[in-house]
């Protein structure tokens, strides 16, 4: 045994109290200082989730449980905790709900199918390239800079019964004479693919732009085909982007009625954003909007607490 074995050891909180002593009280009370401000710089972000997040969340949950008294006019509500309402609108919209989703996921993977090629061109292929990389970006997310709405109508003169896609269509007799898209599950499916491409591509092009190069070459020093490179190692490796995509594009597009209202405008391509929409705003079920739209923000949030628990938040931000 040592002489510095023999030195008695000193407990964790003793050596704080310890080093404590040594330093003076003005630094002391700095340190505590910049804990209040630390403190204070935290408030105002609160303050803001409080207000725009977390109060309308209980307003629209407390107005989901409202009740209609007999003899009341329309759009007269009294507070109760009618959970029924619930059910009312899960039984009659049920189906549009299911096909929202059915919607989302569709176009989410053809966002996928269109998003990772383009992103794999620009991040990996052209690295290097920073300058012809920069335009390339540009040119891809420059028509987002435009409306929302006018997009979507782009998109209904390009499926137009006469228009180029339909007229094309009908030559090679893929479309019979009376044959349109417009009105269409494919129309609205072509909207929410272009609208929300981006969500789907930035962030895989964020993961493949960190992606290390050298080993894709070390890869194909060990006799792999590009084939087996891409799904052994770019893939894995780009997979955190790709979650941060899907989650990012189906989330916007199970809600959207934009381009339910434009491009398919009915029954058939009712999306629940757009029942949400006809509730709040013409009908004046502000319970059964409420409990729609509780529902859909349920089921989307289970999916952004699976994400979160399985790759964290830092592909999100």
């Amino acid at each position: 045994m040592t002489a510095l074995d023999d030195k008695p050891r000193v407990s964790g909180r003793r050596a704080k109290v310890e080093t404590e002593e040594w330093r003076s009280e003005e630094e002391i009370a700095a340190d505590k200082r910049k804990g209040r401000v630390g403190m204070y710089l935290i408030v105002p972000g609160f303050a803001f989730l409080v207000l725009f997040f977390a109060a309308p969340v209980v307003v629209l949950l407390a107005m989901s449980l409202y009740a209609k008294p007999p003899g009341a006019e329309i759009g007269e509500f009294v507070p109760a905790l009618q959970f029924s309402n619930y059910l009312t609108v899960l039984s009659a919209y049920w189906d549009t709900l299911v096909r929202s989703f059915g919607f989302a996921l569709i176009a989410t993977i053809a966002a996928l199918l269109i998003g990772y090629p383009m992103a794999y061109l620009v991040a990996v292929r052209l690295r290097g390239y920073r300058l012809l990389q920069g335009i390339l970006l540009v040119l891809l997310i420059a028509p987002f800079f435009s409306s929302f709405i006018l997009r979507t109508q782009a998109w209904k003169q390009i499926l137009a019964d006469e228009g180029p896609v339909v007229s094309v269509l009908r030559a090679v007799a893929i479309l019979p004479p009376d044959g349109r898209l417009t009105a269409t599950a494919f129309a609205v499916i072509c909207g929410l693919t272009y609208n929300f491409l981006p969500f789907m591509m930035l962030p895989i092009y964020a993961s493949l732009d960190r992606l290390d190069v050298s080993m894709l070459e070390a890869s194909g020093d060990l006799y792999a085909s590009p084939m087996t490179t891409f799904f052994r190692v770019t893939l894995p490796l780009s997979a955190p982007g790709v979650f941060a995509g899907t989650l990012l594009t189906f989330i916007p597009t199970a809600g959207d009625y934009v381009n339910a209202a434009i491009l398919g405008n009915n029954r058939d391509t009712t999306m629940i954003g757009q029942v949400i929409d006809s509730r709040f705003f013409r009908v004046v079920d502000y319970p059964g909007a409420s409990a729609l739209s509780f529902i859909l923000m349920v089921a989307i949030l289970v999916l952004v607490l699976i994400y979160i628990k399985r790759f964290g938040t830092k592909e999100l931000f």
